[in-house]
């Protein structure tokens, strides 16, 4: 509800930034452990951590420019505005890419760091999306509900309007996701199964969250959302992957 926390001097701490901050970090932190558990070298996991970030950082941008063409079309100076602007299946689908990179370029079992690191991916979401909350940003509609929140001073939620605090309902999903990924992890013998598992969970709960949505810059395809449409084709590559995983053989360590 509000973004700007607290200044020292010059410098403002940010709602968004911070959550953003704690995400990536507790992701690392918990990646690294669960490398060191499982026998897997936590060098590889800072590289892989790096390639994910900076690789998903860029496709998360790239996918905010293609969903606002038009507005930038009309106005090419928001192309200048990188702070600001970024969707999150972009940065999903640039991370797994980083990551699969990085796997090649050193000759490593890809869907095993993808199991290892995906978990930690979704502990990260929960914290951003309370970033949003913080910021104002990827609202809900109008509602007269109970669990109705009114933004006072956002610069892009609608102001003096009771909405449904989508961000939260989505945090609280990521953390539930990260739970359910790291249970997984603790029952499944073979490579991919949690990566895919992450895949079509996040789509089903991404898909029906965007009908909640009061945000409308996102895009659209047809009838659905950019991100709903993304949605339907992450989870078939899930689904697929899942039952590939089924017929392999077992990991050895685990």
């Amino acid at each position: 509800m509000k973004n700007d926390l607290f200044s020292i001097g010059g410098f403002t701490i940010h709602g968004y930034g911070l959550m953003i901050g704690m995400g990536f970090l507790s992701a690392y932190l918990l990646s690294d452990h669960r490398a060191r558990k499982k026998g897997l070298d936590p060098d590889h996991v800072f590289g892989l951590a790096i390639w994910v970030i900076m690789i998903g950082l860029v496709s998360a941008k790239l996918l905010y420019y293609i969903t606002t063409i038009d507005d930038i079309l009309r106005d090419p100076s928001l192309l200048l505005d990188i702070a600001n602007g970024f969707v999150v299946y972009g940065g999903i689908i640039g991370g797994i890419l980083g990551g699969y990179g990085y796997c090649r370029k050193y000759k490593l079992n890809f869907l095993r760091y993808a199991d290892l690191i995906l978990p930690a991916v979704a502990l990260a979401q929960g914290f951003g999306r309370i970033g949003c909350f913080l910021a104002g940003c990827c609202y809900g509609m109008e509602t007269t509900g109970p669990l109705a929140v009114v933004f006072r001073d956002s610069a892009y939620a609608p102001n003096g309007v009771r909405l449904l605090p989508t961000q939260l309902l989505s945090s609280g999903l990521n953390f539930l996701h990260f739970f359910l990924l790291l249970w997984l992890s603790q029952k499944t013998k073979r490579d991919g199964q949690v990566a895919a598992t992450y895949l079509i969970l996040y789509s089903a709960g991404r898909f029906g969250m965007e009908f909640f949505r009061g945000d409308l810059i996102r895009g659209t395809v047809g009838s659905l959302t950019t991100s709903q449409f993304i949605s339907l084709f992450a989870a078939a590559a899930g689904i697929v992957m899942l039952a590939v995983s089924m017929k392999g053989s077992e990991t050895a360590d685990k």
